[in-house]
C-alpha cells in the first residue's frame, strides 16, 4: 500500500460526466462554463482516469504524469490537456473513490439490520473494490504517535508520516490531519455510524475508531500483479482482520 502525501489543488477542474470546466476571471475557476468533449476527447479522457486509477492504486498519488499517459497510451500532453496539474488528476481519482465508499457504507448501513454484518459487508465489499489503495491522503494518514497521545475513545484519523529510525505505527490526533474535504467528511460519518452500531451492540472492540476500520480497507486491498492472486490474498488478509477487530467475552 503506497500512499504519498500531495498538494490539494482547487484552482482548475475537470468537470463529472465528460465535460471541461474553462477557468475564467480570477482564475479560480469560479465563473467557469462546461462544453461537451468530442468523441474521441471523451474516449482519451476515459482511458487517461482508468489509466490513473490503476498507476495511482499501484504505485501511490506519488506517481509521475507520464505513468499514467504510458497507461493510457496518450501522449503526456494530452494527459496535460485534460488535467492542468497533477493535484487536479489526484484530487478527482481521490474524490470518485471517497466517494464509491461512502456509497458503499451507506448501502451496507441501509440493507443489514445486524450491526456486525453491516461492517462486515461494508468492509469486504470496500476492499474487493480496491477503493483502498485510493483513498485520500486527509482521510488516510499513518504515522508515529507521541507517548501520551489520543486516548481509544478520542476522534482519530490515522497520519502517514517517514520518521527517522522508525518507530511503532499507531493513531495520531485527528486535529494534526484536519478533514477539509466535504467528501471526505461524509465517508467519516456514514464509517463512523457504522463503527457506534457494531460498538454500541458489543460485537467491536471498544478501541477501535473509525480510523483503524479505514486502516483496514487500505491494508487489506495489496496490489498484486496476478488478479486471482490479488483476490485471495485480500480475502484471507481480510478474514485475519475482522477477527481482530471484534470484541472477545471477558
Amino acid at each position: 500500500m503506497h500512499i504519498q502525501d500531495s498538494r490539494w489543488s482547487s484552482a482548475s477542474a475537470i468537470a463529472p460526466g465528460g465535460a471541461v470546466g474553462a477557468a475564467v476571471g480570477n482564475g479560480r475557476g469560479d465563473g467557469a462554463r462546461t462544453t461537451p468533449l468530442r468523441v474521441d476527447a471523451q474516449r482519451n479522457l476515459e482511458h487517461v482516469l482508468r489509466a490513473a486509477r490503476e498507476v495511482f492504486g499501484e504505485l501511490g498519488y506519488g506517481a509521475p504524469m507520464e505513468d499514467v499517459a504510458r497507461r493510457a497510451r496518450v501522449g503526456v500532453g494530452t494527459v496535460y490537456r485534460r488535467f492542468p496539474s497533477k493535484d487536479v488528476l489526484v484530487r478527482r481519482i481521490a474524490e470518485e473513490e471517497t466517494s464509491r465508499l461512502t456509497d458503499q457504507a451507506r448501502a451496507a448501513l441501509g440493507q443489514e439490520d445486524e450491526p456486525w454484518s453491516a461492517l462486515s459487508r461494508f468492509l469486504r465489499t470496500s476492499v474487493a473494490s480496491g477503493a483502498g489503495r485510493l483513498l485520500p491522503p486527509q482521510v488516510l494518514r499513518v504515522g508515529v504517535a507521541e507517548d501520551g497521545g489520543a486516548g481509544p475513545d478520542e476522534a482519530r484519523v490515522p497520519q502517514q508520516r517517514t520518521q527517522p529510525g522508525g518507530g511503532e505505527l499507531r493513531l495520531v490526533p485527528e486535529q494534526s490531519a484536519a478533514v477539509d474535504d466535504a467528501g471526505a467528511a461524509a465517508l467519516l460519518d456514514v464509517v463512523g455510524q457504522l463503527v457506534e452500531r457494531a460498538r454500541a451492540a458489543g460485537e467491536l472492540r471498544p478501541d477501535v475508531s473509525v480510523s483503524d476500520v479505514l486502516l483496514v480497507i487500505a491494508t487489506a486491498a495489496p496490489s498484486l500483479p496476478d488478479a486471482a492472486q490479488q483476490a485471495a490474498a485480500s480475502a484471507r488478509l481480510l478474514d485475519i482482520l475482522l477477527e481482530g477487530l471484534r470484541s472477545r467475552p471477558v
